[in-house]
C-alpha cells in the first residue's frame, strides 16, 4: 500500500468538525517535550498545543513576547517526536506572523516541515485575515485565538477579562465570524465573558476551544503545568489542579537526596 493511501494517523481539522458535530467535547492541552506528549496523548488528549506559554512555564520569562522562532521550532520538533495520535499544533511566536504575509508563510512552513506540526496557531484578527486565508490556500491549517490574547500584555497591561463592554463583546463576535470565513478550523477563546463565548460557540460551525471562557465551549484546554499543580503561586480562578506536581516532586527529590547523603543510594542491587 503506499503511502498515500494509507489512512491519516493523527486527529486531524476534520476530526474536530466531527466532534463538534456529534457533540463530543475536544480535549486540548499544552506540551512542551516529547515525555509530556506521549503521556498526555495517550491520556486521551486530542490536540497537543506547543504553546508560547512556555516563555512562562519553561523559560522563565513574565510573558510570552520573549519566545522566538528558532525556540518555538525546538518545542515543536520535541513535541512532535513524542507524539503520533493527537493533532499538533505550534503557536506562532510574537513577531513572526505581524511584519507581512511573506514573512508568516515562511514562518508557519517551518513549523509543519521542520517542526513536524500539523498546524499553527495565530493570535487576534483584523489586518490578519487575509494572511491567515494564504496560510489555509496553501494547506496549513490554522487554529484562531480571541479574547485575552496575551501577546497583547502590553497594550493590555495585564490580563484582563475581555468582552464584559458592549462594543468589545460586538468586536470579538465580528472578528470571529471573520475569521472562520478566513478559513480557520478551531478557534481558543480566552479569558472572556462566558456569556459571550457561548455565544460565539453557537454562531460558528467550526470548534471553539476555551480557556477561562465557560463551560460552553465546544473544548476546554489548560497549560499543562498549571493543570499539574507545578508552579504553586499560580492560581488563576479557571485552573483546576488534578495533583500538586511540584509538592510531589519535591518530596521525591528530598527524599532521594536523604538516601543520598546517608549512604542509602545506590545499593548493590542498583550497581554493576
Amino acid at each position: 500500500m503506499s503511502t498515500a493511501t494509507k489512512t491519516f494517523p493523527r486527529v486531524t481539522a476534520k476530526t474536530l468538525f466531527k466532534y463538534k458535530s456529534e457533540g463530543r467535547k475536544i480535549v486540548c492541552l499544552t506540551a512542551y517535550d516529547a515525555i509530556y506528549a506521549a503521556i498526555e496523548e495517550n491520556a486521551g488528549v486530542d490536540l497537543l498545543l506547543v504553546g508560547d506559554s512556555a516563555g512562562n512555564v519553561i523559560a522563565g520569562h513574565t510573558t510570552t513576547i520573549p519566545m522566538t522562532m528558532d525556540s518555538m521550532l525546538f518545542l515543536t520538533r520535541c513535541v512532535a517526536r513524542g507524539s503520533s495520535k493527537a493533532m499538533v499544533v505550534a503557536d506562532m511566536p510574537f513577531g513572526t506572523f505581524q511584519i507581512s504575509t511573506e514573512n508568516t508563510i515562511q514562518n508557519a512552513v517551518r513549523f509543519l516541515k521542520e517542526g513536524g506540526a500539523q498546524g499553527v496557531k495565530v493570535e487576534g484578527a483584523g489586518y490578519l485575515l487575509s494572511t491567515i486565508k494564504r496560510l489555509v490556500e496553501m494547506g496549513i491549517p490554522v487554529m484562531g485565538h480571541l479574547g485575552l490574547t496575551p501577546q497583547r500584555v502590553n497594550i493590555y497591561g495585564g490580563y484582563p477579562v475581555q468582552g464584559r463592554k458592549e462594543k468589545d463583546a460586538k468586536q470579538i463576535e465580528a472578528d470571529a465570524l471573520a475569521l472562520q470565513d478566513a478559513g480557520i478550523f478551531s478557534l481558543v477563546l480566552e479569558k472572556m465573558d462566558s456569556s459571550l463565548a457561548a455565544k460565539i460557540t453557537k454562531q460558528l460551525t467550526i470548534p471553539t476551544i476555551g480557556i477561562g471562557s465557560g463551560a460552553d465551549c465546544d473544548g476546554q484546554i489548560l497549560v499543562n503545568y498549571d493543570l499539574l499543580g507545578m508552579i504553586e503561586d499560580f492560581k488563576p480562578k479557571f485552573v483546576r489542579r488534578y495533583v500538586e506536581g511540584a509538592q510531589l516532586i519535591r518530596d521525591a527529590v528530598s527524599r532521594w537526596a536523604e538516601d543520598v547523603r546517608e549512604g542509602r543510594y545506590p545499593t548493590k542491587d542498583e550497581s554493576w
